[in-house]
């Protein structure tokens, strides 16, 4: 069975991701700074009858990765396919923003990255695994609104990070590409005492060529063709927004 590791699957776009790859039938391993998400996904993860397992780590700090995934080796085996969803952000206007808040976002979103890819090219090398790892960036890489300095920094470095891995891992067979998502609406998939109905105005759907908001579904998905039907994919960024960022939008 493969072994698929997911950090913040507890809620959001990390909770869909590790359904997905669990309804496939892999085992899953997910990691979350929340532990009360983490226990709500692990009831959502059994129900599937797959090999579970939940650990509570803060992504940035190296002893808890390497903690969580060697936790993954003992109950579920090597993993096959990791995905670096967590990430945090603090919105500030930039004269406000202080360099404690602008580390801690890129310690989360951007060194996370890195020592979970670490971490788990080491099993993937050990274990001669063809694996695959993904990174979850943001169309915030690329476009911004005021405000958003520290996050639009960490998301615009995973994808560097990305390709600087996939020339790195190429030698070992393990792919890295990024997904950069645009607008996904979570607030469904969010933990029992956040999770809200959302609802969408007619000018929010026409802002997306499809017609809609993005889901955590569509993360998912994309996710998967990733680790399983993209063998000739490495080093790229997939952007999944709908279209939103190649449509010119005027102001009526």
């Amino acid at each position: 069975m493969r072994v698929v590791a997911v950090t913040g699957g507890g809620q959001g776009i990390g909770r869909a991701i590790a359904l997905h790859f669990a309804r496939a039938g892999y085992a899953v391993s997910v990691a979350d700074s929340d532990a009360t998400a983490g226990r709500e996904v692990l009831a959502m993860l059994r129900a599937t009858k797959i090999p579970v397992l939940f650990v509570q780590a803060d992504v940035a700090r190296e002893r808890e990765v390497k903690s969580w995934l060697a936790r993954t080796r003992r109950a579920l085996g090597p993993v096959d396919v990791l995905v670096n969803n967590a990430g945090i952000s603090r919105k500030a206007p930039l004269l406000e923003l202080t360099p404690r808040d602008f580390d801690r976002v890129i310690a989360t979103n951007l060194r996370g990255t890195l020592l979970c890819a670490q971490a788990a090219a080491r099993q993937m090398v050990a274990a001669r695994i063809q694996g695959a790892i993904i990174n979850i960036a943001s169309t915030r890489a690329f476009m911004s609104e005021p405000g958003t300095e520290a996050y639009s920094a960490s998301k615009g470095g995973i994808i560097a990070l990305t390709h600087a891995l996939a020339i790195s891992l190429g030698p070992y067979r393990i792919r890295v590409n990024s997904i950069s998502p645009g607008w996904i609406e979570t607030r469904d998939w969010k933990k029992k005492a956040k999770a809200a109905v959302p609802k969408h105005s007619r000018r929010d759907r026409l802002q997306h060529p499809v017609g809609r908001v993005g889901r955590p579904e569509d993360i998912a998905a994309a996710c998967m063709f990733l680790a399983e039907s993209a063998g000739f994919m490495t080093g790229q960024n997939v952007t999944i927004d709908g279209g939103m960022t190649v449509k010119m939008i005027y102001e009526e």
